[in-house]
């Protein structure tokens, strides 16, 4: 097939997840097209089959802000006709999903149109009143739609009234890169007197709670000597910095800002901390898994599909940050405990998530909307 992808190329769960699945189909035979206003950060190296195509944005003084919407939709025209692509796959709703339904009717219903959900775009910034009538008629409109999780499925349908079918096709993680391995030269150099190694990693937005990150480790720290790793940046880093400085705990914190070897980082690690407010599936908490790390969890959204709780690690309520040190304490502390959660942390990303298991799915997915 001929497929073309559309996301954003920034640091964040949508596009590492549509530029991984783009290479994966690219291994597969698959000729891939991926049409961003900048080259995917995951797409850092040349690979057969794999093609990117730069949506310029035109400026011209009568319009305030760029007209990216328009652009794109044109650039997808292009793509799709002088390569003849047989699909168009959307990552994120807004405004991927009206930019290729625009693209679908210029080209006379000659390609397909799938919108991946993954989450922000439905949970938070398509509940902006000037939005949703244009998510839900992007949902709509779509010739297929898939959600990565069965909790964005259901909030989707409930939320935006959807009336069609949306297939769940949860995240994946290559269990092959993202597998267990003592970092041994990092981890001396994180921690060089033994000490224990918490990590978080994210886009520091809001609704992550990396504040509650901070709170937690100064109270894991008063009983067993830790350290605390950040990965990631975004608006809130500042803030969770500012905690640290306040709390006296700086030389025990570090902020290492956006990482490309996460696997390398997660691997010199303990446990993984993700406090948020909300998550549709929990990306970054399946590759901390996968590379055998228990995490510590809020009970919200997709994340109980991914974290077995008892099992595989811990889920508390929001902001209950006593009970997620307490948590990670027990695990530090009871050593058979612990690597029977990692053990099975690995074990569940293995037979659940991994990309080989996932990746044909999309593959199906696609040959069901061709065949209609």
């Amino acid at each position: 097939m001929k497929i073309g992808i559309v996301c954003y190329p920034t640091y964040g769960g949508s596009g590492v997840v549509a530029t991984e699945l783009g290479k994966s189909l690219a291994t597969r035979g698959h000729e891939i097209h991926f049409i961003c206003y900048a080259v995917p950060t995951k797409l850092n190296k040349f690979l057969d089959n794999i093609y990117f195509h730069e949506v310029e944005l035109y400026q011209y003084p009568l319009f305030e802000f760029p007209i990216y919407t328009d652009a794109l939709a044109s650039r997808i025209i292009d793509v799709a006709r002088f390569n003849k692509l047989d699909i168009i796959h959307v990552h994120y709703a807004i405004p991927h999903a009206t930019s290729a339904i625009l693209a679908r009717t210029i080209l006379n219903n000659k390609i397909k149109v799938i919108t991946t959900l993954h989450g922000t775009d439905i949970t938070l910034v398509g509940l902006e009143p000037s939005f949703t009538p244009v998510v839900r008629f992007g949902i709509e409109a779509s010739d297929g739609v898939t959600a990565v999780s069965r909790y964005l499925r259901e909030t989707t349908i409930s939320t935006y009234n959807i009336n069609r079918e949306i297939e769940v096709i949860p995240n994946f993680v290559d269990t092959e890169i993202f597998k267990p391995g003592e970092n041994l030269e990092l981890r001396k150099k994180i921690a060089p007197k033994g000490e224990k190694i918490l990590i978080h990693v994210s886009n520091f937005r809001k609704v992550k709670r990396v504040q509650d990150v901070v709170k937690v480790f100064e109270i894991v720290r008063k009983k067993i000597p830790s350290k605390l790793v950040f990965v990631g940046d975004g608006p809130e880093r500042g803030d969770a910095e500012n905690l640290c400085r306040q709390l006296n705990i700086c030389d025990d914190v570090l902020f290492l800002g956006k990482q490309d070897a996460l696997h390398e980082i997660l691997c010199s690690a303990d446990v993984f901390i993700l406090p948020s407010q909300i998550e549709s599936f929990g990306l970054s908490a399946l590759e901390a898994m996968s590379c055998g790390l228990p995490v510590i969890a809020t009970n919200v959204g997709g994340l109980p599909e991914v974290v077995l709780h008892g099992e595989t690690g811990y889920l508390t309520e929001i902001g209950n940050i006593e009970r997620m040190a307490s948590y990670v304490i027990e695990l530090f502390e009871d050593k058979n405990k612990y690597r029977e959660f990692s053990e099975k942390a690995r074990e569940r990303a293995e037979k659940f998530f991994d990309k080989d298991l996932i990746v044909p799915k999309y593959e199906m997915f696609y040959e069901k909307i061709l065949n209609q």
